[in-house]
């Protein structure tokens, strides 16, 4: 029988701890982004506690968006898990979807701002290639079917990599995702934001400028662009 590697914990707080130390076993074991969980009988026999504490424990990273439960597979992890990360769910009623559109903009409009004007200041030249490269792919695909798709959110996502933080990816990506079946087509408009589409070169341009006001310039005429397709859209 394998050695429990912490004691048996007392009931207080129970699933806190078990969260910890599932987060503790990950880490030591070395589990990336994809990989599969070791089963519930072999994580009870690591951490010494029972099924139903295993579980709950597992739900409590569900529900963070951090591991995923794929039917007749088993458990996988999403995002790294460590005793030292933070993880921020999510959540939003998206019955009216013109509302939660123009509340997650709110709060993208904020974030992609200072994301733009921190890229300007701290971009590296091989943060401007890789830009770069989404740029170009993007601008590809928007001359050959008149729209983008991914291409678009990996433009933005190289943006946010060239500040350096971390958090920006993380909360916007968390956030598209989230999203994305909104945000892909909303209302079923292929055109929707179609007019912002020039604005993502001259954002480039002040990035590569390093002139962080011309970036927050250009990142409000996309998103004001956004702005007004949602509300002219859903009338």
């Amino acid at each position: 029988m394998n050695k429990p590697l912490i004691p048996l914990l007392p009931p207080v707080d129970r699933a806190r701890q078990v969260g910890e130390a599932l987060a503790d076993y990950v880490e030591g074991a070395d589990l990336k982004s994809g990989d599969r969980l070791p089963a519930e009988r072999e994580l009870m026999a690591a951490l010494g506690v029972g099924r139903s504490t295993i579980r709950e424990a597992i739900r409590f990273f569900q529900a963070l968006g951090v591991v995923e439960s794929r039917k007749g597979s088993g458990n996988y992890l999403l995002k790294p898990i460590s005793r030292r990360t933070i993880h921020m769910p999510l959540s939003l009623d998206t019955a009216n979807l013109r509302d939660a559109l123009l509340q997650t903009l709110q709060v993208r409009r904020g974030l992609e701002c200072e994301a733009g004007m921190v890229a300007a200041r701290m971009r590296t030249v091989s943060d401007l290639e890789m830009i770069e490269a989404r740029l170009e792919e993007m601008e590809r695909v928007h001359h050959a079917k008149g729209a983008s798709g991914p291409e678009d959110l990996a433009f933005h996502l190289a943006v946010y990599d060239a500040t350096h933080n971390p958090l920006f990816r993380q909360l916007l990506e968390q956030m598209r995702e989230t999203f994305e079946r909104f945000w892909s087509h909303p209302f079923e408009r292929f055109d929707f934001a179609r007019r912002s589409f020039p604005y993502h070169r001259t954002l480039f341009d002040a990035i590569v400028a390093q002139d962080p006001e011309a970036a927050r310039s250009e990142t409000l005429k996309i998103l004001e662009i956004v702005e007004e397709d949602i509300k002219e859209m859903s009338k």
